[in-house]
């Protein structure tokens, strides 16, 4: 029976509701037309029963803001009944793009900042939702996930404190450690990886890009190494990796500074190159990873990456392309996208919409999301109609 049947099967585990907090409006705009899209067309049994009545909407989004006071504390309401429903909320704890007064000085919301007001959305929830479900694309400070000395865990402490106050799951992309969950192991903790997204970015901006052996995944280092792996093995492509050598002497910036990167692969020259990673902070480690690659005579440099937060502006990139190190970059729309960024002739987004409607549909109803979170057969699919050449949607 294929998921669309079970739809039709089954009736909802509650009313769906879903919460876009102002970080995520625009996402949460584009789920919530593909869901009531899907669900205006969708026929099911149980239709004349009154637990059907908000099943089909024009729109499941709840009207809720979060004020600030002039001191810049700030409070959540929620202008209708969330009772007994089935409450997803999408955050973007990376959209610094909002701002907000503090004493007549302007602030720009940081990723403390939109924890905080999604914490308090679960509690003007007040316990009366069904289920409630966070969807946080960036997952809130995952880049301090292990203790390296005498250092807080801020990442474990964030799920075990969502979990405390309400939360039944977590949804997140390309967690920067995914072991982290293991703060929180009684509990539902899901990992999407974008990699159908990538490939299907890729195919309808660069239709001359062969997808095999002619292709090379690189891993910028060993901790993307999962990644690579995994694309090379559904595209038959080869695989490589660098390992960074740093000095442990120095601290520059908070991190022991690259001495040189190593190379372990097979020859890449001639060979188009996409280059894996979850994030792209300042850019520098896959700059140098490009020129790496340059400097050993390989043809187009794709780069991968779930969250583009190009921290350090967009200029190194800008040079990069017009110096031909550089060929396309692709991240996706999970986080804030600067309107400058997107005008970038180098830059392409792979739209994450669909994808997140998908997950919440089914998760509504109960479903399983196995064949979501695997797409290997949804990939194969695609490189089959990419080499016939058929239009790919």
């Amino acid at each position: 029976m294929s998921q669309e049947d079970m739809f039709t099967e089954d009736i909802s585990y509650g009313p769906l509701g879903i919460i876009a907090l102002d970080s995520c409006k625009e996402m949460g705009h584009r789920v919530d037309k593909f869901i009531s899209g899907w669900r205006k067309n969708r026929e099911s049994k149980y239709k004349q029963t009154p637990e059907f009545a908000n099943y089909q909407k024009d729109s499941y989004l709840i009207n809720m803001k979060c004020p600030r006071f002039g001191t810049g504390e700030a409070k959540c309401v929620i202008n209708e009944s969330v009772r007994g429903k089935d409450i997803f909320i999408l955050v973007d704890v990376c959209n610094y793009s909002l701002t907000y007064t503090v004493s007549g000085q302007i602030n720009h919301m940081s990723p403390d900042d939109h924890f905080a007001d999604l914490k308090r959305v679960i509690a003007a929830i007040s316990g009366k939702a069904r289920r409630i479900t966070v969807i946080m694309p960036f997952l809130y400070e995952s880049r301090q996930h292990k203790r390296t000395a005498r250092e807080s865990l801020d990442c474990a402490i964030a799920l075990q404190e969502l979990i405390n106050i309400g939360v039944d799951s977590i949804i997140t992309f390309d967690a920067h450690d995914p072991r982290v969950q293991n703060a929180i192991p009684y509990n539902s903790f899901e990992n999407v990886q974008p990699a159908y997204q990538f490939i299907k970015a890729i195919i309808n901006n660069v239709p001359d890009i062969k997808l095999n052996k002619d292709l090379m995944i690189i891993s910028p280092d060993e901790g993307a190494m999962s990644r690579a792996v995994y694309f090379a093995t559904v595209l038959g492509a080869e695989m490589g990796m660098f390992y960074k050598r740093r000095d442990y002497t120095k601290i520059v910036d908070g991190r022991n500074p690259i001495v040189c990167h190593e190379f372990l692969g097979t020859d890449v020259s001639g060979k188009d190159v996409i280059i894996l990673d979850d994030m792209i902070s300042s850019g520098e480690s896959m700059l140098d990873t490009a020129k790496e690659l340059k400097r050993r005579n390989a043809g187009r440099i794709f780069v991968c990456s779930t969250f583009g937060l190009f921290t350090n502006g967009l200029k190194k990139f800008d040079d990069a392309y017009e110096q031909g190190i550089i060929y396309r970059i692709v991240t996706t729309n999970l986080i804030y996208q600067t309107p400058e960024l997107l005008s970038r002739e180098w830059y392409i987004s792979a739209d994450m919409s669909k994808y997140t409607a998908l997950l919440i549909d089914a998760l509504n109803h109960d479903a399983s999301i196995s064949e979501y979170l695997s797409p290997t057969e949804r990939i194969h699919t695609l490189i089959d109609k990419h080499e016939k050449g058929e239009a790919i949607e």
